[in-house]
């Protein structure tokens, strides 16, 4: 098996970037300063839905505490979402902001002079690897499915220059994030980095509960880890750690599982990828016969289906949870994520 379409990106400016911002704009609190309302009512606000889902089991058990998701639950990954007025008042009531970081949450850079004065800003990503595409000169078998697009890596592009998507959301997230896949969440392994970044925060933020959210990501965090464990062994047990994926979304979750990504359907988050774009997949999927092709349930699964009937690979559903209910479980993640591993296992086990 050749290497695998993504490697790993050590840098991004782009949280920095955002604090800077607020820095200029007197919003950004420096660490040790609690960011407690005066009526003892801590107002968390969470970028996105799966920090939202992270957040919450961190801060189990700390009374007067409000988790609150910024955007729709169903949004899935924002990119250049355009935030609502009532998105406007949750940042204006909010006392702590927590970023999944890497980029993802550029969108909040034109909201900034609505937020409080005195915010936290606590980024959930800090210490996590990222990772973006491969260089041209990585990966030999490339060229001959990126050919039509006249560049070495179109199969995983993410210029997302036309089309349809199942959120109502903006796109075009890799030339926007320096090229770093922002969606490190949908590993275990990740989401265990970012809970304890979100305690070591709101340890600071709120120092009289630190040891709640310090406890409450110890506990989580061993859950996070056992799921990680699981998903570690994945390319140990197979010969064939193949795996074509819908959307670059569950490429931290391949990456953690000892996984090769071999190919990356849709280009384009709001279009279903062309015939001519499904042709040249094909290729690839015939020249190196991956163990699965992964959908996701944000994504509609017809060129999944349609490629796993033409190459003969079997295909099934994994949850990046980039999305999900709007009044989730406290175990969502955990659950979410149990069931993918599942899935995996059942592909990649003895094969």
């Amino acid at each position: 098996m050749k290497k695998s379409i993504f490697t790993v990106f050590r840098h991004s400016a782009a949280v920095a970037l955002i604090a800077a911002s607020l820095a200029g704009l007197g919003l950004f609190t420096p660490q040790g300063v609690s960011a407690a309302s005066s009526q003892g009512t801590l107002r968390i606000l969470a970028t996105t839905y799966p920090v939202y889902l992270l957040a919450r089991n961190v801060v189990q058990n700390r009374p007067g505490v409000q988790v609150d998701l910024l955007i729709p639950a169903q949004t899935g990954c924002p990119h250049d979402y355009a935030l609502t007025p009532k998105d406007m008042q949750k940042l204006a009531q909010a006392d702590v902001l927590l970023l999944n970081g890497l980029g993802l949450d550029d969108f909040m850079q034109k909201a900034l002079p609505n937020a409080k004065p005195g915010l936290v800003v606590v980024d959930s990503s800090a210490g996590i690897t990222p990772v973006m595409e491969a260089d041209g000169e990585e990966d030999e078998h490339q060229e001959a499915a990126d050919e039509h697009n006249g560049h070495d890596h179109a199969a995983v592009s993410h210029e997302h220059e036309e089309g349809e998507h199942d959120h109502a959301h903006e796109h075009g997230h890799v030339h926007d994030h320096g090229g770093v896949n922002p969606h490190a969440f949908a590993s275990p392994v990740q989401a265990g980095i970012m809970v304890k970044n979100m305690a070591d925060g709101l340890a600071k933020a709120d120092p009289q509960h630190a040891a709640t959210y310090e406890a409450n990501a110890q506990a989580y965090g061993k859950v996070l880890a056992n799921l990680g464990e699981r998903l570690a062994t994945l390319g140990n047990k197979s010969s064939n750690k193949g795996i074509a994926l819908m959307h670059d979304a569950l490429v931290y979750m391949a990456r953690d599982g000892g996984l090769e990504v071999v190919a990356v359907i849709q280009e384009n988050e709001e279009a279903q990828p062309s015939a001519a774009r499904l042709l040249k997949v094909a290729e690839v999927l015939r020249e190196h016969k991956p163990a699965l092709i992964a959908s996701e349930p944000q994504y509609s699964d017809k060129a999944v289906q349609t490629l796993s009937r033409e190459v003969g690979i079997p295909a099934a559903q994994l949850d990046s949870l980039a999305s999900g209910p709007a009044n989730p479980s406290l175990d969502h993640y955990e659950k979410t994520m149990n069931n993918n591993i599942n899935i995996l296992e059942k592909y990649f086990e003895q094969r």
